[in-house]
């Protein structure tokens, strides 16, 4: 009796293999440019939210991830990128874009025209709240609005009176250092100078030079750690122009004070980062997953977190149609109006699949404490910080 059964169970496996749908869906970020130290813990939580799906048994389908590189700043590449991934891999929905001007490109060129939902992790370009998206993109690290609020009280709180600003010549440097001005002026600041550099030079002193001469407390540096950005911290120390700096999520990364030295101990900032119980449970699933990734970097959990959204919502909604499944992305991740939802963490995802069987609402909190606002992107928590012995040290979040 114990074989038939065991025979029988082994029979009903196999059925429900072969109803399964084989889904993929892409993973398109900036594996070569100014975030590269960032993507591969981004993309290593995303492939693991998918592989969590797949071991629980309980989805209708099975699902795998295409990588495709946006270079963060190349438009065209990744644009081409994103039109592989859709007319020859089929992807049914993508994880990305990461920088913002790529992701506007993409979404315009090639989600909207084929009817492909995004969900970016860490796209932030105020921008994007008012593009044209046919209800088709998401993104799970808030605005870069509510990041320039976040940057002057900090600053302001530190007894900053003025500041020289300089930004990536992006649409994330530029939206963001419209953003951090604005609100900075409107509690009492000066802002200098507001002054665009570009990425990939070999050498900023000129740029560092007209920083200088407009002078301030402290520099504000809004690029990308392992470019521009770095390259005008390492100028300014090097000719004694600043010696502490102000840095907004862009600039945060392991990479940036291993290049830099000592000389960044001081610097302060912010960055998108949850408190939630679902933090602290990714972080430990990073450490033992293979590969291996670190949850604390930058835009991590909101990968995991779009992933998670992604699959969700093709299992509730029974379709791999995105014109189907994307009406069900604010429901999974809000949950009920009056709160009833169940709440769903990292490591839960097969639970939220037998609650989503059942009948039962969830609300996905997922590691970075999913709340969708307005139209589809993340109200958003940060975490302030001071660099000291090298390390991002948290002061509080916000």
């Amino acid at each position: 009796m114990k074989k038939l059964l065991l025979a029988a169970s082994a029979c009903a496996l196999m059925a429900g293999a072969a109803a399964a749908e084989d889904v993929k869906i892409g993973i398109l970020i900036g594996f070569t440019g100014p975030i590269e130290s960032l993507t591969s813990h981004m993309a290593n939580a995303a492939e693991t939210a998918m592989a969590e799906v797949n071991a629980s048994g309980k989805a209708k389908n099975t699902y795998a991830s295409v990588r495709g590189d946006s270079t963060c700043t190349d438009a065209a590449a990744a644009t081409a990128a994103a039109e592989r991934m859709v007319t020859a891999e089929g992807v049914k929905g993508i994880i990305g874009g990461d920088c913002s001007g790529v992701t506007r490109a993409v979404l315009t060129n090639v989600a909207m025209p084929n009817g492909i939902v995004m969900v970016s992790p860490s796209a932030t370009s105020p921008a994007l709240t008012a593009d044209p998206d046919n209800g088709l993109f998401f993104r799970t690290a808030p605005s870069d609005a509510r990041e320039g609020e976040v940057m002057a009280d900090i600053l302001t709180e530190k007894g900053i009176k003025s500041i020289a600003l300089t930004y990536s010549n992006s649409d994330y440097g530029k939206g963001l250092a419209e953003s951090i001005a604005a609100a900075f002026i409107a509690k009492g600041g000066t802002v200098t100078i507001n002054a665009a550099h570009d990425d990939g030079k070999a050498d900023y002193s000129a740029e560092v030079a007209a920083l200088a001469a407009a002078g301030g407390d402290l520099l504000v540096v809004a690029g990308y750690l392992d470019q521009g950005g770095k390259g005008i911290i390492q100028a300014s120390l090097d000719t004694g122009a600043f010696s502490t700096f102000g840095l907004p999520g862009g600039m945060v990364g392991d990479s940036l004070p291993v290049a830099i030295g000592p000389a960044l101990d001081g610097s302060y900032g912010q960055v998108a980062q949850s408190d939630s119980p679902g933090a602290a449970v990714l972080q430990e699933m990073g450490k033992t997953n293979e590969p291996a990734f670190d949850a604390t970097s930058p835009y991590t959990p909101e990968s995991y977190d779009a992933a998670a959204l992604l699959m969700l919502a093709m299992e509730a909604s029974g379709s791999t149609d995105p014109a189907v499944y994307k009406e069900k992305i604010l429901e999974i991740a809000n949950g009920p109006a009056d709160g009833s939802g169940t709440k769903v963490l990292p490591g839960e995802l097969g639970k939220a699949l037998e609650l989503i069987a059942a009948g039962t609402a969830i609300d996905y909190d997922g590691a970075s404490g999913v709340t969708l606002i307005g139209p589809g992107e993340s109200a958003g928590r940060y975490k302030q910080f001071e660099v000291k012995g090298g390390v991002y040290e948290t002061v509080q979040f916000r």
